[in-house]
């Protein structure tokens, strides 16, 4: 019975160990792609999305180079 027991608290360990380590990974990765200073190299283009959780607007930048996108929330007009 003890092993049993074992068994699953070690699976929901790393259970909630994965759950955490992903969250932090995507957040991570979430926020290189967004910021208020457009990083060198990038170009405007005429695409402006919004963001479905904060209804913030946001134009996107290109970088011909990397074929990377970046996110930069609009300031402007926000209302």
């Amino acid at each position: 019975m003890d092993w049993i027991i074992g068994f699953y608290g070690i699976q929901i360990i790393i259970l909630i160990v994965l759950i955490i380590g992903s969250w932090f990974v995507w957040d991570r990765r979430f926020k290189i792609k967004h910021g208020k200073q457009v990083p060198e190299g990038f170009i405007r283009t005429k695409e402006v999305s919004i963001d479905p959780t904060t209804k913030k607007k946001l134009i996107v930048y290109y970088n011909p180079d990397t074929g990377e996108r970046f996110y930069k929330e609009d300031t402007s007009n926000n209302k």
